[in-house]
């Protein structure tokens, strides 16, 4: 297979009833690109990771990875970025609710205008009451305490330079933060609306608790990283070449030392 230039990376746990529809809608959204697929099986308890292998072994393009115990969201992506082999990296989550026919427009914007992440806005919810409610009320908190510009940070669909990803702090819970985290490094960061699909089947992993009481301690330390970041510092490179350069503070008309040892 040739060398992908957009690796999409799925963290799914139990998610043996949407995967199937979920990578035949990604395979009909992106016909011309060159992609590959890391599908990171967090810990299920059903099919996934059968699903997964047989999957596998009929599309090159697939590339299953696996926790035996769960790890996480983010820690799923971290890893799973690390192993990409793409320039680019989209995530989506496993459950079906993004939907692969925004991914042509989100990746295009964001070669186009060469930002550093497009964000997904779910615009129309397809949630439960619960769940719309507990999301809006973590948004508005993260965004009122990091200023980050971003109407739905918690959008499993976003596209992103997988360098500028790279050199991001990992911690637990990091991928709710992933605009603050590209901006306090200087990055560029948009939002664009995109479609929300009700969820096929299983049940949501997530609620108020572990949306919002969990996450104020993450908010805090990435406060913290934000005063204390002095990026971006751009640098000026000389035009001199490195032996006319005055580096470390020695004059540039400085006699070469000797080669005889004292």
């Amino acid at each position: 297979m040739p060398q992908p230039l957009l690796s999409i990376l799925i963290p799914a746990k139990d998610e043996a009833g949407n995967l199937f529809q979920l990578l035949d809608e990604i395979a009909a959204a992106l016909p011309d690109e060159e992609y590959e697929i890391l599908v990171v099986d967090d810990g299920s308890t059903d099919a996934t990771w059968t699903l997964l292998s047989q999957r596998a072994a009929q599309n090159a393009r697939l590339r299953p990875l696996r926790h035996t115990r769960s790890a996480g969201q983010s820690t799923s992506i971290w890893q799973a970025a690390w192993a990409a082999r793409g320039t680019w990296l989209a995530t989506l989550d496993g459950d079906g609710q993004n939907d692969p026919a925004d991914l042509p427009r989100l990746y295009g914007k964001a070669r186009q205008e060469g930002i550093a992440l497009v964000n997904g806005h779910r615009v129309q919810r397809q949630d439960n009451r619960l769940t719309r409610l507990s999301s809006r009320v973590a948004n508005r908190v993260r965004s009122a305490l990091l200023k980050d510009n971003t109407p739905d940070t918690g959008c499993g669909l976003k596209i992103m330079r997988r360098d500028v990803f790279l050199r991001l702090p990992y911690f637990d819970h990091m991928h709710r933060f992933i605009p603050a985290l590209i901006q306090a490094q200087g990055g560029q960061c948009v939002s664009v609306p995109v479609n929300h699909r009700p969820r096929g089947t299983g049940a949501s992993h997530y609620g108020l608790n572990n949306r919002l009481w969990v996450g104020l301690v993450d908010i805090v330390g990435v406060m913290w990283l934000q005063r204390r970041t002095r990026l971006p510092a751009p640098l000026e490179n000389s035009a001199l070449p490195i032996s006319e350069q005055n580096i470390a503070g020695t004059p540039t008309s400085a006699a070469p030392p000797s080669e005889e040892t004292p």
